[in-house]
């Protein structure tokens, strides 16, 4: 699936669009699909003007950072009728504007009604423009802190600082009240544990690792805040269902170096859970379960102490932030549970290939059944995706995002996702993109194919190859350690750039074990963390052309050392490096180290890709490839026959089929 934060950029069809809508016209033209937003807009001003206010700041997010998010927290989405899954809304007393990313703006066209004005960007300078002219000298804007992380925040101040104008946090939601008891209730499944084969070690062990770093930075902090789902989730091996696709649930964590606070309602423990968290009662290793609700209380309280706070920004409201004083925090853009999270060891890393391996089996199924099916007519968007979701089974959880199944023109939509009674029909004369994943016990998986079941035109077929040139020279990179991936992430568009070609999303994001499909702080961005050995992430070069169709080819990686001719052992021929049969070898089994620099420099990395689903040789112009393209991408589709080797659901259910022999990239 896409990175949640898109690249800034331009689409490549054309440098000025045209919106679907026309607001010109009395009455106004609007796609079927888009929201009437009159009333809730006149209630949400009405209870402006009572606060004092003048424009209120609508972001897409929760209390949490989320990415995605619960219905009740889905603000934006009821203010606007805009379900894409990152954007800013503003209301003043008489406009209302939109901004996101290009990955939705075609969707925000079908959804907004002309109330709302679009704003094809996510920059905050360019909403503080937007207010600025708005708003008089003296006006009062506001949001609420509970909603705002601490850089964006910062970044918002920044950008209205001089102007007049008054930056006014206010803690009771003003969406909240106009949307009242129609808001959905909060949620109430259980909150289970893993078992201990789905864990790569038990939450003591994680708290215990986490203690270490506090005691050995030079600040030494004396506890550590979270506040991003994942990282509660993770750090006690806990799983809940509170966020759609996302085992996660409500909570905060203080952990000091005596004593574990988690916020949480308690109530929805399951018993199993509750014993795992107070097995070690009384003792360091004890949880003390307090309410979700007073967790702000009682970090304000703690904050009164001498102690330093270990937070990470990036997760962090200013609603939390602000009730510790400056001296007392310790501020990185991520905590160290979250950049501990990210590094799998050996068993999570082996846990992860096995769920791939169990969701390549369903999605190369799923292709040969289109191949079978298409051809009669009897498939459309959303009855596809509702197959392939159905055939992630063995240790299933359910889907990792809403399945996107995308046809023709459709998926020139980054995030296009079909409804039932709102679907295209799939066509052997149309290009079609299928980006899915599942969420398994022993990992989140997340795949993206685009295929072509007639004859492309000339240019889907030189964009298709470029897309898949671009995701092999990133994915058999070989590069330095500490190196970051928005360093790297050109090798994944050069094939595209070289023709004039490009994609507006980023090309990467982490992938957790069950946890969320989009884990940061991996990826290829400029706010992720150098590569580190041990990471999962998602390599996914597109091309999208407005109105005709989209591509998209993405596999999941692990970052492993690397084989390089300069080792202790000597030189490791090219041939050994190539990603062609089992376990290529191109990484040190188990996590452990092989490859040393004889002068004791840390090794050179490069990726292991684990997604084991082979590309449309339909689609593949093989006279563009070097000898190197070709060889890995015949590695990837030659590997599948190999998957019973991996673990569990490894093996096929009868033969390949024509999919695996004529469908994999063999040259």
């Amino acid at each position: 699936m896409s990175p949640g934060c898109a690249a800034d950029q331009p689409p490549q069809a054309s440098s000025a669009r045209t919106d679907i809508r026309d607001c010109s016209t009395d009455p106004p033209y609007l796609p079927p699909t888009a929201t009437d937003t009159m009333a809730r807009l006149a209630a949400l001003r009405d209870t402006m003007r009572a606060h004092g206010i003048h424009a209120y700041i609508v972001p897409s997010t929760d209390a949490h950072m989320s990415e995605y998010i619960a219905q009740r927290d889905a603000r934006l989405a009821w203010m606007t009728g805009f379900t894409g899954s990152a954007g800013t809304g503003v209301v003043t007393r008489d406009k209302a504007a939109l901004w996101t990313d290009s990955r939705y703006w075609t969707q925000a066209e079908r959804q907004l009604d002309c109330n709302w004005e679009l704003q094809r960007t996510t920059w905050i300078e360019s909403i503080g423009l937007w207010i600025l002219e708005a708003v008089p000298v003296g006006g009062n804007i506001s949001l609420d802190p509970f909603l705002f992380s601490i850089d964006t925040w910062n970044s918002y101040r920044q950008a209205l600082h001089g102007s007049g104008r008054n930056l006014v946090p206010i803690e009771t939601n003003l969406v909240d009240e106009v949307w009242g008891d129609q808001r959905p209730p909060l949620p109430s499944s259980k909150i289970y544990s893993l078992s201990e084969e789905f864990t790569g070690s038990s939450w003591q062990e994680k708290v215990a690792g986490i203690r270490q770093q506090m005691e050995q930075h030079v600040r030494r902090p004396t506890a550590v805040l979270l506040s991003g789902l994942e990282e509660t989730a993770w750090l006690f091996n806990l799983r809940g269902d509170d966020i759609p696709y996302n085992p996660v649930f409500y909570s905060y964590t203080l952990l000091t170096n005596t004593n574990i606070s988690l916020f949480v309602d308690k109530g929805r423990l399951s018993a199993e859970a509750l014993g795992s968290l107070q097995a070690s009662c009384p003792g360091p290793l004890c949880v003390e379960l307090q309410e979700y609700g007073q967790a702000r209380s009682h970090l304000r309280n703690y904050a009164q102490g001498n102690v330093t706070i270990w937070l990470g920004t990036e997760y962090t409201t200013y609603g939390l932030y602000g009730v510790i004083p400056k001296e007392k925090l310790l501020e990185d853009s991520y905590s160290p549970v979250m950049t501990a999270k990210a590094v799998k060891n050996a068993k999570e890393q082996e846990l992860l290939r096995a769920a791939h391996v169990r969701d390549a089996v369903a999605v190369i199924q799923y292709l040969l059944w289109l191949e079978k099916m298409v051809p009669q007519g009897q498939v459309d968007e959303f009855s596809g995706a509702q197959h392939v979701d159905a055939l992630r089974r063995s240790y299933n959880h359910g889907p990792s995002f809403q399945s996107i199944s995308a046809s023709g023109l459709n998926a020139a939509l980054a995030h296009y996702s079909p409804s039932n009674g709102s679907s295209q029909k799939l066509s052997v004369d149309e290009m079609y993109l299928s980006d899915t994943g599942g969420q398994y016990l022993d990992g989140t998986t997340d795949i993206t194919r685009t295929v072509h079941w007639g004859v492309p035109t000339a240019l889907q077929k030189e964009a298709y190859t470029r897309v898949l040139m671009g995701n092999i020279d990133l994915s058999r990179l070989v590069f330095p350690p500490n190196t970051a991936g928005r360093t790297v992430e050109a090798f994944a568009r050069r094939a595209l750039w070289d023709v004039g070609l490009n994609y507006g999303h980023g090309t990467g994001h982490g992938i957790g074990n069950f946890l969320s499909v989009h884990e940061w702080p991996v990826g290829f961005q400029s706010n992720n963390v150098p590569l580190m050995a041990g990471m999962f992430t998602s390599i996914e070069p597109g091309y999208y052309r407005d109105g005709e169709f989209g591509i998209r080819i993405e596999d999941v990686a692990l970052v492993v050392e690397a084989q390089t001719k300069v080792g202790q052992w000597g030189w490791a021929g090219r041939g050994g490096m190539a990603r062609v049969g089992c376990r290529s070898g191109r990484g040190a089994p188990n996590g452990t180290s092989l490859w040393q620099h004889p002068s004791g420099e840390k090794p050179f990395l490069t990726f292991e890709v684990v997604s084991l689903v082979p590309y449309d040789r339909n689609l593949i112009d093989l006279s563009l490839l070097s000898p190197e393209q070709v060889q890995g991408a015949w590695g990837k589709g030659a590997e599948k026959a190999c998957g019973a080797s991996y673990g569990t659901g490894g093996a096929y259910s009868g033969t390949p089929g024509p999919w695996h022999e004529a469908g994999a990239a063999k040259p």
